[in-house]
């Protein structure tokens, strides 16, 4: 059953379903759609990201979501707010991956300033954030294009190495 979360002009965001981990793993598994983090991801690795993005959607009432194109009803990737640690403060995050083969289609932006949108409007966030590597280029472009700024930047610990990061953010206006 699909759980509709919210919709824009060309996309359907839904909650993330145990269907979907085929589609996760195109993205998950793909080296390049992975650079920020620095591998692609093992079946185990995939399943348990599927497995912590239902368990946020029932814990938190927010987690990435599938997109879903609304013509072609094509998984096109996932977008949504979780509740991320950024130097020991919680903070909603914006966070966004999609399959390679619909990059540079507007798709993360539109998905991403939506979730924006919502979480300001219905889930009532005052800043919300976006953590993202320091050379991930295009996905800096998305948070950008969607107003946002950096506010600071700070090492994240992953893959048992300490990593550069920008803490993107935006205020509701």
């Amino acid at each position: 059953m699909m759980t509709k979360v919210l919709e824009t002009e060309r996309l359907i965001l839904r909650q993330l379903e145990e269907t979907d981990l085929d589609d996760l793993k195109e993205i998950l598994q793909d080296p390049i759609a992975m650079v920020a983090y620095e591998h692609a991801f093992s079946d185990q690795e995939a399943q348990d990201w599927l497995d912590r993005m239902m368990l946020r959607q029932r814990r938190d009432g927010i987690s990435l979501c599938a997109v879903i194109h609304k013509e072609t009803g094509e998984f096109l990737g996932q977008c949504g707010l979780t509740m991320q640690e950024v130097e020991g403060e919680l903070l909603p995050e914006v966070g966004y991956l999609f399959k390679r083969k619909h990059w540079h289609n507007g798709y993360a932006t539109e998905a991403a300033g939506a979730c924006l949108e919502y979480g300001f409007n219905e889930k009532g966030f005052k800043t919300i954030y976006c953590i993202i590597k320091h050379d991930n280029f295009a996905s800096q472009a998305v948070a950008k294009r969607n107003g946002m700024q950096i506010a600071k930047s700070f090492d994240k610990f992953y893959m048992n190495k300490y990593m550069p990061h920008y803490l993107f953010m935006k205020t509701r206006t």
